[in-house]
């Protein structure tokens, strides 16, 4: 295997990746900072106060006071009407969404719900209602500047501050709500995650490292659903306790259920459940976390549904495929195949199987290919982007490419009669029909 560029997993990546995944991870904290900010800022009031009593400076204490119950007005407005705009709000964000899902994929809810913005705003609207909330506890009814303990001064600021934020969020919100709705934006998030994935993966060369004979196999114990990633980091400590190599057997991706083998063992002994517990996650739906098929995956299915015949959208199968091609290129050069994980002494402790050229091409040309006939604006951006990857990939890998364009010509050769309209359908074409 080549060492070089291969970059140490960290240990809680899965588990960051996971909470990222999660809408109430974001929120809960924000709840909790309100009520620790709530705590130190009511704390520096009631400082203010008794040191201005004891300055004897009673007229600057009426002062705040009157300041404060004038802002409290506001602040009783801001925790009565705050909720309700977080429902509204909200309410119309997930119509949108679910309009999107409906005319691209079912797959974007992901995007919104690991969107920032998303969450960032949902935070601070609840961070506001919690904290307004809060300050009307810290009001008293002594009126005496020389008895009253606590005037929420600098509590009354903060949340006139908070609620100026939630209405900057609110407008950034609603422009990525929008956006969201877009093909465009869409297909550039899947494609910007995809890369930015296969920044942090390290690579390998296939068959680099002789491995043990097998000695036994790990089944796997837990629901059954698709495995979603591997904790690098445990799984490698676990081998090397033992002094083994660990072999995964599903890919990611795989659906794996209870009892199936997840994990071969080669050497002798073999790590303890114990080792292994939480080594595998498993959900139910795929994630862009290690899964490098995922992001062309997600660009064929919003493909297919463009080209089905009851949307019949073939500008958005080419916008599709603009991306599509981008990928493939990121990856043409890369090694692929199974990958080798190094323990700190730089022995492979972790063997896992991963996607081969061929399997990425398939997946992001075969099922475009059937309804690619039915369109040359689809047919001619797809054998421009086949040539662009012939320019790009080397020898070994020409083969798959030129495979799909074969296969491309021989379709559109027996679905179009016309040879006029035939040719024209296999005219190479950037923009499918510039």
């Amino acid at each position: 295997m080549s060492d070089r560029g291969y970059r140490r997993p960290r240990a809680l990546s899965p588990l960051r990746e996971h909470l990222r995944d999660t809408f109430w991870f974001a929120p809960t904290v924000g709840l909790l900072c309100a009520f620790a900010v709530w705590w130190g800022v009511s704390t520096l009031d009631t400082e203010i106060i008794a040191r201005l009593q004891g300055e004897r400076a009673y007229g600057e204490v009426s002062d705040l006071i009157k300041f404060a119950d004038d802002a409290r007005t506001i602040v009783t407005t801001v925790s009565s009407a705050m909720m309700t705009f977080i429902g509204v709000v909200f309410s119309i964000s997930l119509v949108a969404v679910q309009m999107a899902s409906g005319q691209l994929t079912p797959r974007v809810v992901r995007i919104f719900s690991r969107s920032r913005i998303s969450k960032l705003t949902l935070t601070v609207f609840l961070a506001t209602f919690s904290f307004s909330l809060l300050v009307l506890t810290s009001y008293e009814s002594e009126t005496d500047p020389k008895r009253v303990t606590s005037v929420p001064l600098v509590q009354s600021m903060l949340t006139l501050a908070m609620v100026g934020l939630s209405l900057f969020l609110f407008i950034a919100y609603v422009s990525a709500t929008l956006r969201l709705m877009q093909v465009g934006p869409v297909v550039d998030r899947i494609t910007r995650e995809s890369v930015r994935m296969l920044r942090r993966m390290p690579g390998g060369e296939r068959d680099a490292v002789p491995l043990a004979e097998e000695s036994a196999r790990v089944l796997y114990e837990g629901r059954a659903g698709v495995l979603r990633d591997v904790h690098v980091a445990r799984v490698v400590r676990a081998a090397q306790r033992q002094g083994v190599v660990l072999r995964l057997i599903p890919r990611i991706g795989d659906y794996v259920v209870p009892g199936t083998p997840v994990l071969a063992v080669h050497g002798e002994g073999a790590p303890s459940r114990r080792a292994l517990r939480y080594a595998l996650s498993v959900g139910v739906e795929r994630t862009l976390h290690q899964d490098l098929a995922f992001g062309l995956r997600q660009l064929s299915d919003i493909a297919l549904r463009a080209l089905s015949p009851a949307v019949n959208d073939p500008t958005t199968a080419v916008q599709c495929l603009d991306r599509i091609v981008q990928l493939l290129a990121a990856v043409v050069r890369l090694p692929l195949g199974p990958v080798h994980h190094r323990d700190r002494a730089g022995a492979v402790r972790l063997v896992q199987e991963g996607p081969e050229w061929s399997d990425l091409v398939d997946l992001a040309f075969e099922e475009i290919r059937w309804c690619a006939t039915r369109s040359p604006q689809v047919s001619r951006r797809m054998l421009a982007g086949i040539d662009d990857l012939l320019v790009l990939a080397p020898e070994d890998r020409k083969g798959a490419l030129s495979r799909h364009r074969t296969l491309l010509v021989r379709a559109v050769e027996r679905t179009v009669p016309d040879v006029a309209e035939r040719e024209f359908a296999l005219v190479p074409d950037r923009q499918g029909i510039g």
